[in-house]
């Protein structure tokens, strides 16, 4: 009997790797949204309570608790033999059943969560069946700590890539901040030679005696001293708005760009950087990662940018492509919705381009419509 009892529960396991395989070709196509059983802030409580639930389990195991079997089944009239026999058997059950259950826990993503669940139940279900000549049968209360397993594994996994994507997040504005400094530094340096520059030329001018100078040589010397008193004032002011960068940690750019090539039509990327010059950033962003460049549609310098770019997201909330990851500012929208929001949020006229270049995206098919035709 033991023998045809391991021959049923391979055949069950063949079969639920079968089963896998199969629904794995439509679960993406028919999964409902996933309604989370635990709500724990960070993955250390998931992964402590994913502990302690595995603790229960072994507990369960050592305590002979965890699968029941008949205590007074007998071999050759021997209580022994008998009690022996459901010992065994009931060790393969539990394997069989663990088995099972250790491999689902290990494949849960976020399409198959309630089908492993059924799984599990199945499971369960099956292996009391083949057991119910010796009355042996898992305990319901170790079913029901194995379904908790799968739903932590399965929370603690989304947790964990919760927590890396904001780690993400918290990396990237470190190095656009230390991008900025390091601008600030530069452009700070830069203006301040320009500044002394200017300053000992003028200096050095007012030295000079005019009065043997004839009208002409009069004209171009104050024309010089002006031309270099307006660069000190320009060099000045830059060096004041580089200290209002500085200081202000809101002040930025809010850009609306788009990638029709990569994207298609009516999806803009909407964000925000603090760099001096927005383009920088612009241009990261059209690095090796896809295939064309991104066009700008407007650049909107704001003292509150965070504000600005809160505003556009909340605004299409519902119009984000990825509904998942808040990091992708994608949206599916129109330039005219944008520019709706824009006008209610910002009380300063802004310049939009409303046709993208997309040069090398028209260019490429260009190319290949000339390819085709040869």
């Amino acid at each position: 009997m033991r023998h045809e009892t391991e021959i049923a529960v391979e055949k069950l396991s063949a079969l639920n790797r079968e089963i896998i395989e199969t629904d794995e070709t439509i679960l993406l196509q028919t999964f409902g949204l996933y309604q989370p059983q635990y709500d724990f802030a960070n993955s250390s409580q998931y992964k402590e309570r994913l502990d302690h639930i595995r603790a229960e389990e072994k507990s369960m195991i050592k305590d002979g608790i965890a699968v029941i079997g008949a205590s007074n089944w007998t071999v050759n009239n021997s209580q022994k033999e008998g009690r022996k026999l459901v010992a065994n058997m009931e060790k393969l059950l539990l394997r069989a059943f663990n088995t099972e259950c250790d491999e689902l826990v290990r494949k849960v993503k976020f399409n198959n969560v309630e089908s492993f669940v059924k799984r599990i139940n199945s499971s369960y279900q099956t292996i009391s069946k083949l057991g119910a000549a010796m009355q042996i049968s898992i305990s319901l209360v170790y079913r029901d700590l194995k379904i908790q397993e799968l739903y932590l594994a399965h929370e603690y996994a989304l947790k964990k890539q919760e927590e890396k994507e904001e780690l993400k997040r918290i990396r990237a504005e470190q190095r656009e901040q230390a991008k900025l400094e390091k601008e600030i530094e530069v452009a700070r340096k830069k203006l301040e030679k320009e500044q002394n520059h200017c300053k000992n030329e003028l200096a050095r001018m007012l030295k000079q005696d005019t009065s043997s100078m004839n009208e002409e040589e009069k004209a171009a010397f104050d024309a010089k001293k002006s031309e270099l008193e307006a660069q000190l004032g320009e060099i000045q002011k830059g060096i004041a708005d580089v200290d209002y960068r500085a200081a202000n940690q809101k002040a930025g750019y809010v850009y609306v760009i788009s990638n029709i090539g990569s994207f298609g039509e009516n999806i803009y990327k909407i964000g925000m950087t603090r760099r001096l010059d927005p383009m920088d950033r612009v241009n990261e962003l059209g690095d090796a990662s896809v295939p064309f460049n991104f066009d700008v549609h407007a650049l909107i310098f704001s003292e509150d940018a965070p504000a600005l770019e809160a505003a556009l997201h909340k605004a299409f909330e519902d119009r984000k492509v990825n509904m998942v990851n808040t990091r992708r500012e994608f949206f599916n929208v129109t330039l005219e919705e944008i520019k709706d929001v824009i006008k209610a949020n910002f009380d300063k006229t802004v310049e939009f381009i409303e046709t993208a270049p997309a040069e090398q995206f028209r260019e490429s098919l260009l190319m290949k419509k000339a390819t085709l035709a040869q």
